[in-house]
Formats: C-alpha cells, structure tokens, sequence
C-alpha cells in the first residue's frame, strides 16, 4: 500500500480520528477531583478508626494532681459512665489513654467510632507521673484492630497543622485542627509530676471528653497525647482555648518504663527496645540476663523472633512469650553483620524473688493487701531483720510494712525485687514504709522513710 495513495490516506485518517474520540471520550469519564479531599480529611480518614470512647461502669474517688483537672473539665458527678478517648497503637488490641482517665475505673468498657461492638478492657500498665496508661482490649482470639502510627520522637515542626481526635461520650469521633504552638518547652525532672511546660501546646480545641486521644500530623502520625485545655486564667477569666497534648518522646518513654521487655509473661529476658523503632533497636542489655548472656548487645537491631518479624516492641513481647520454656531464636542486625542469637528465658520467681530482697538489704518480707482511704493496694511486711544489715543499721524493725522503693510502688515481691536489683553495692535507696498503731482499739498507719544502703 503507499503512503500518498488515496485510500491510505482515509485509512490513516479513520486511526487519528478513532484516537481522538478515545481520549475525548476518557476525558469525559474521569470525574473531577474532589476539592474537598485534602490533607486533612485523608489524615482524619486514615487515624479515625483508631480511636476510641472509655467508659466504666463505676468510679473510685482518688486524690491526686489531676483532680482538679478531672473536675474542671467534666464538672460531672464520680458516677458519670464516659470518662474520655483513647487510640489503638498496635493490632492485637493495644490503646494508649491518659492515668487520670483511668486511674478511677474499676471496670473498663471501650467503644469505636464505628460498629456496634463493645469491648471489656484492662489495665495493663500505668504512669501516673507522666499520665500515661496502657489497656489491653478483651476481643476474640485472633481478632485485629486498625493501629495508628507512631511519629518520630524529634519529627515535629513548630507551626505545622495538627489534629485533636476523640470520641468524647461514646457520641462519635470528634475532631478540630489548629497548628502547633510550642514545642516541650523543658525536660521534666525525674520523678516529677509533667504539667504545662513540658507539654505540647496547640490551638487545636481540646473538648472535654478528648482526654486521652490523638494529636496527631497531616500524615495521620500519633505526635502526642491528648490532656488537657486551658481556657481561664487563675482568676477565672475566660480566655481562648489552648490545648496541650504529652508529646511523643514522653510518651514512648513512660511505655518503655511501664512495659519493659526485659520481663515478658513472668519469665526473665533481660533486654529492652526502643519504642517506636523499626526495625526495633536494643537499647539496654542487663550483664548477668539470658540476653546478656546470649551476647545481645545495646544497638542490635532485631530482624526476626524464631523467624516472624516483630510489628512492634508490644508483638516482640509477644513473640518472646510464645516460647518461653524454650530457646528462642533471634537474627540481629549488627552494624553491616546479620547474625543468629539464641536466647533461654528463665522464669522470674527463679531471680526475682525474696531471696533477693534479702541479700540487697537484708530483711525478709512477706506480701500483705491492705485497705486504706478505700483503696487497696501492696506491702511487703517485713518478718526478720539480720543483724548488721542495712535494714538494721537504718533501723528497720520486724512488722513494718514496705510500701516503695525510691517512689516506686511494687505490686508484688518479683516487682519489689525487679527493683533492687540493678542497683549496685555502696548505692543509696530511700524505702518508704507504714507503721501499724493501735490506739483504743483503732489501728492506724504512719508514713515512715528511710535510707539502706545496697550491700
């Protein structure tokens, strides 16, 4: 056929043609981006599901630096059922909340955006001085939840649009944008209660009702915690809302200290990881534990647990605790080295236990729950003291009752010995105690501190 015949003319004609009229027709088709749909509502879209409405069905009064806080926000009777939000942080059921909101719940109820379904929680761990508690969903074996992510500790740029989400009362999920003010203005000091300026700042509306949920960016990644609202000054003037949220570097520290990997299930591993990592990366390794004694190393990174690569340092707890009675297998990273590591958990009670109290201060204790001001908590009395011990040359007597250990209360005595046990000989603790009067037939009890040195 040639090129300049009439025929192949039309015949090239018809292609052009045909190939204009597809386009047109493609371009007709292809709707029209939506203007609505940016940043915002896609962050929204993707943490929503994530968050949560905590409820309980009864509430124990406690005093504490966060009751004022709790009244001025709800200005609700102890009684009232919803207490404030939370967000899922991993898939098998974890969610991060404040203390405060449920420090007072003896039952936990906890309801999504979306669905029905109402689950039971529990309280895994709790800081109060940071405000931060970990609950763990009661679902269906197997059962997976959507999980937000976690933001880098140092990722956050003054002035960048925020999200403050809740599910305020179970009504639904509650959201209100703002840009970030200020940045943790100063480190806390250890041991002391967080308040303003170690917070973030947003003008992001913090509802009542919000405590406990996201701050997060327009990446929908978790950058704090909701906690508070400041709208009054100290002379009770309004003045417009401020938020604030616990920023994600305190955050990861208090689970860190509250959900240690060192221990997982009542057995003893003896290393712990980066929150917030991944892969996740060994930050402290104790000498004489299995992981030390494996040849783990702080900086090692963990590919795998006995194949499986843990999602998080909550699934690498898990996946260490599925074999505990055996040795488990790790492959770590090690610089430009990818080695096997093969680890043999012991239980706790093995190390952990009152044979190590005794020896760090030299007194024997037995556990005991007592009751006071209508809460129940730990103490270890103390049933024998050796002589020429630190107990006895700080003056420790048979029947006083241990309570803390430098303003950590133990709930048990493998906790209690969990803390006496990296402090070394010649280190000072300070051990807070009660001690039993009985006057006219009424048992009190006296606070009592007291200084022992490690031997």
């Amino acid at each position: 056929m040639r090129m300049n015949s009439p025929v192949t003319k039309r015949y090239w004609f018809g292609l052009v043609l045909a190939g204009v009229l597809s386009n047109a027709v493609a371009l007709r088709a292809e709707p029209a981006p939506d203007v609505r749909r940016d940043a915002t509502v896609e962050a929204v879209e993707q943490v929503m599901p994530c968050v949560v409405n905590i409820a309980t069905k009864s509430v124990v009064p406690v005093r504490d630096q966060f009751e004022a806080l709790y009244r001025q926000m709800f200005r609700l009777p102890n009684s009232y059922i919803s207490l404030g939000s939370g967000v899922v942080i991993d898939e098998a059921g974890y969610l991060l909340t404040n203390d405060h909101v449920v420090r007072r719940a003896q039952q936990v109820e906890v309801k999504f955006n979306t669905g029905t379904n109402v689950y039971q929680a529990t309280i895994v761990a709790s800081d109060p001085t940071r405000d931060v508690a970990l609950l763990k969903l009661n679902a269906a074996p197997g059962e997976k939840f959507h999980a937000i992510k976690l933001a880098r500790e140092d990722d956050l740029l003054l002035g960048e649009t925020v999200l403050a989400l809740g599910n305020p009362y179970g009504l639904g999920g509650s959201v209100s944008r703002g840009i970030l003010s200020s940045r943790s203005r100063t480190v806390p000091k250890e041991g002391s209660p967080l308040d303003i300026p170690n917070w973030l700042q947003t003008d992001a509306p913090i509802n009542p009702g919000n405590s406990g949920g996201p701050l997060v960016n327009l990446r929908g990644e978790l950058i704090g915690i909701n906690v508070a609202v400041f709208n009054r000054t100290p002379e009770g003037e309004p003045v417009q809302g401020i938020g604030f949220a616990i920023p994600i570097r305190l955050v990861e520290e208090a689970l860190a200290d509250i959900f240690p990997t060192e221990s997982v299930k009542s057995f003893w591993f003896g290393a712990r990881v980066k929150v917030g990592t991944t892969p996740l990366v060994v930050t402290t390794v104790q000498p004489e534990s299995p992981a030390g004694k494996s040849g783990l190393k702080a900086g090692d990174a963990i590919l795998q647990v006995n194949g499986k690569e843990p999602k998080s340092f909550l699934d690498f707890a898990d996946l260490l605790a599925a074999n505990a009675t055996e040795k488990v297998s790790l492959t770590v990273q090690r610089g430009t080295e990818r080695r096997d590591v093969s680890v043999q958990l012991l239980p706790e009670a093995s190390v952990f236990n009152a044979r190590l109290v005794r020896d760090k201060l030299g007194v024997a204790v037995s556990a005991r729950a007592l009751q006071l001001g209508g809460r129940q908590f730990r103490a270890f009395e103390i049933t024998a003291v050796e002589a020429d011990s630190p107990a006895a040359k700080a003056g420790l007597q048979k029947g006083l009752l241990m309570v803390a250990i430098d303003d950590q209360f133990p709930s048990d005595i493998p906790g209690l010995a969990k803390l006496l046990y990296p402090k070394k000989s010649g280190e000072h603790v300070q051990v807070q105690m009660l001690i039993q009067k009985q006057n006219d037939y009424v048992i009190s009890l006296q606070e009592m501190v007291a200084e022992l040195v490690i031997r």
